[in-house]
């Protein structure tokens, strides 16, 4: 009948319109990730450089990272400024080095600034033994070793001029010395031949049988 189909159509499209519709969102209610914050690193207190003399492990860190080279230099570069009681103690801290390069050369640096003869002569020794060692170690401070041999070799002549002239200096001045006491006691001595005398004249004796003189 066509008033029914024309009914039925409406009711239709409404069962499709409704089974058509979009279903709801489902809920986002989702808590955020937690944020996490980047703390900072935590902080090493580093130890200063300590005043000169050089600590060994710094020395040792020095030859680690730079060579051996770079920490005799770094430890001549301390030592300079050492006062004598300092320097008698960081030359006691190293003692005997051994066979071992970079303290040989660290010995040698010590005992040069105390400008003895002897210690020249053993600084000279040590680096000379640094020298004509075949190690790999000995060798990068070879260069080095034999530079400052030389030049204290070259010190050593140096002071030793100078105490030779000091010495003839102290010779001449004691020779001055002596000629002025010498010229002193002949002025003396001429002093006294020109003083007048104290003694009264002596008078004159008459001629016998009574002659005039």
């Amino acid at each position: 009948m066509p008033w029914a189909a024309a009914v039925a159509v409406p009711w239709l499209l409404a069962g499709c319109a409704t089974s058509t519709a979009p279903r709801p969102a489902p809920s986002t209610n989702v808590p955020p990730p937690p944020v996490v914050q980047n703390l900072p690193a935590p902080v090493v207190p580093v130890e200063a450089e300590p005043n000169a003399p050089a600590t060994q492990p710094a020395i040792n860190f020095i030859a680690a990272t730079s060579g051996p080279v770079a920490a005799a230099l770094a430890y001549g570069d301390k030592v300079r400024t050492l006062g004598p009681p300092e320097l008698a103690g960081e030359i006691s801290r190293l003692g005997e080095p051994g066979e071992v390069p970079l303290t040989q050369v660290q010995l040698a640096l010590a005992l040069a600034q105390t400008r003895q003869g002897a210690d020249l002569v053993r600084a000279q020794g040590l680096l000379q033994r640094v020298a004509a060692n075949q190690a790999p170690e000995a060798q990068q401070l070879a260069p080095l070793a034999r530079l400052l041999s030389a030049r204290y070799g070259e010190q050593r002549r140096v002071e030793d001029e100078r105490d030779k002239q000091s010495q003839q200096l102290k010779d001449s001045q004691r020779r001055i010395d002596q000629l002025n006491d010498r010229l002193e006691a002949l002025r003396a001595i001429e002093r006294s031949f020109s003083r007048p005398s104290n003694h009264p004249p002596v008078p004159s004796m008459p001629a016998p049988n009574g002659s005039k003189p």
